[in-house]
């Protein structure tokens, strides 16, 4: 089994001479000014939060966009801050990105673009010439910065999702001495769906400048494989899931990512989560009414809407459970400046309103939603809590917040009703899969995860949980190296 010790033993065994750099549109650490005082916080990332310990174990390098309205007070003169603040590990070198820049490349070509273009949701992708221009030139910012702290050493770039499709290329093009890999968080789609993309050769270039190529999912290589044979000059080796296009090799690989499993059953013991659970109690009024929750981003890929009208199909069907359910849906708020995360919000807000009007009582509404961010205490308070939980994504790359779920209830209670369209599906077989489209399937999965036999909840939670333990976030990472190291530096290196 890997562990955060055999992680790092790999890397100060193998990577003791090489710089290890991150790369990342999201730093992992975000100053914001609080009154006058500065606060250090993590974002709510799944991302940030599978890749903190791994860069922690190796002191590397992040190179992610400096996003915080206090973060240039807090770097040096080299746009560099060590993380954590409370326990320095490695070093955050911040990129400047203007207003203009973040809208075009993030907001514009990476989300309201590229995002629906990968996600089977049937919202529209938006391809702008002035986004791509703009998402070109943030991909050749990035590439400057990690050519300056990789300097003369030999050096691994690990590069993350879809916002720099365009940098393994320039990277190698800068200093051929770079080992350079990426991971693609978001699913890839087949060849037929890609060939919208306005600038598809150029961003396909850009991606076989990569070494190493890695997906959640093998399907979603076997995506990536059949474009590029279909679109651009390459030669696709299918059974050694190979690309070579002007004498270099992409090899592409399947490495499903995964959480901290230890970390998370430590913190779902912990004295701070007992308080909280005490306080969510307090504030939701639960007594003993039977509780279920959704925790996700808002983002119209997730199925919220999808999830609430299913509660109040089931609250249809099953009137026995009418002012003895409580459904609270956690939707952080997203991508605020996009028009489909705006339309989101206004539908999720209105159902909200539909739904407990339809079924309130003098003393119960069924859906609390809670607009905000809340820390990893508190989600893990709600976790143990639940009864069950809901993740009914309409299209995921993996979706970690069903793993985080089930590694925090180390009492192998509650039960995880799981959208078939996530790639966690592919592991966690023990949850309750449903089709999130089908309003009948997804109530029928609330009513089984509330009247299934105690011996059979235990029976499955526990090969969930065994599950997560071993594929965890170190397995995830310890594959990635490993495979890292199989590439040789040249020569002149």
């Amino acid at each position: 089994m890997w562990t955060k010790e055999a992680l790092h033993a790999l890397i100060d065994e193998k990577l003791r001479d090489h710089k290890l750099i991150i790369v990342a549109n999201r730093e992992p650490y975000i100053h914001q000014y609080d009154g006058d005082k500065i606060k250090c916080i993590k974002p709510a990332s799944g991302m940030a939060t599978a890749l903190d310990p791994i860069v922690r174990a190796c002191g590397g390098i992040w190179v992610g966009h400096g996003s915080g309205n206090a973060d240039r007070k807090m770097v040096d003169d080299r746009d560099h801050v060590q993380v954590p603040p409370n326990d320095p590990r490695y070093t955050l070198r911040r990129v400047w990105l203007t207003k203009e820049q973040e809208e075009r490349y993030y907001y514009g070509l990476a989300n309201e673009g590229l995002w629906p273009l990968c996600h089977i949701t049937f919202t529209r992708p938006v391809f702008s010439p002035q986004c791509w221009e703009t998402y070109r030139e943030v991909n050749a910012l990035f590439a400057r910065a990690v050519v300056e702290e990789a300097g003369n050493r030999p050096a691994f770039v690990f590069i993350q999702d879809y916002h720099f499709a365009l940098l393994p290329r320039l990277l190698k093009n800068a200093n051929p001495n770079l080992v350079v890999a990426q991971f693609w968080h978001i699913p890839w789609p087949n060849r037929e769906v890609f060939r919208v993309f306005p600038w598809g050769e150029e961003l396909l270039d850009g991606l076989l400048g990569n070494d190493l190529l890695g997906f959640h999912l093998r399907y979603h290589c076997q995506n990536f494989l059949d474009t590029v044979d279909r679109a651009i000059e390459a030669k696709v080796d299918q059974e050694r899931s190979e690309i070579t296009r002007q004498g270099k090799v992409t090899v592409v690989r399947p490495f499903p990512i995964s959480i901290d499993y230890e970390w998370h059953i430590e913190m779902a013991r912990s004295a701070e989560v007992d308080a909280e659970m005490a306080r969510w109690r307090h504030q939701l009024g639960l007594g003993e009414k039977i509780l279920g929750i959704g925790i996700e981003r808002m983002d119209y890929t997730k199925g919220i809407p999808e999830r609430l009208r299913a509660v109040s199909h089931f609250l249809e069907k099953y009137p026995h459970y009418r002012e003895r359910l409580l459904f609270v849906q956690i939707a952080v708020p997203s991508r605020t400046h996009v028009p489909h995360y705006q339309h989101l919000e206004e539908e999720v807000d209105r159902l909200v309103e539909q739904i407990n009007w339809k079924w309130r009582t003098d003393c119960w509404e069924p859906i609390v939603l809670l607009k905000q961010h809340f820390d990893q205490t508190h989600m893990i308070a709600l976790h143990r809590l639940s009864h069950f939980a809901i993740v009914s994504s309409l299209h995921d790359g993996m979706n970690l917040v069903a793993k985080e779920y089930v590694a925090s209830r180390f009492d192998e209670r509650g039960m995880l009703v799981l959208s078939q369209f996530t790639g966690t599906a592919r592991e966690l077989t023990d949850a309750l899969l449903v089709n999130p489209y089908s309003v009948e399937e997804m109530a029928e999965g609330i009513r089984l995860a509330l009247e299934m036999p105690e011996a059979e909840r235990r029976r499955r939670m526990q090969k969930m949980r065994s599950a997560v333990a071993n594929n965890n976030v170190y397995r995830w990472a310890g594959k990635a190296v490993s495979a890292l190291l199989r590439f040789d530096f040249p020569e002149n290196a």
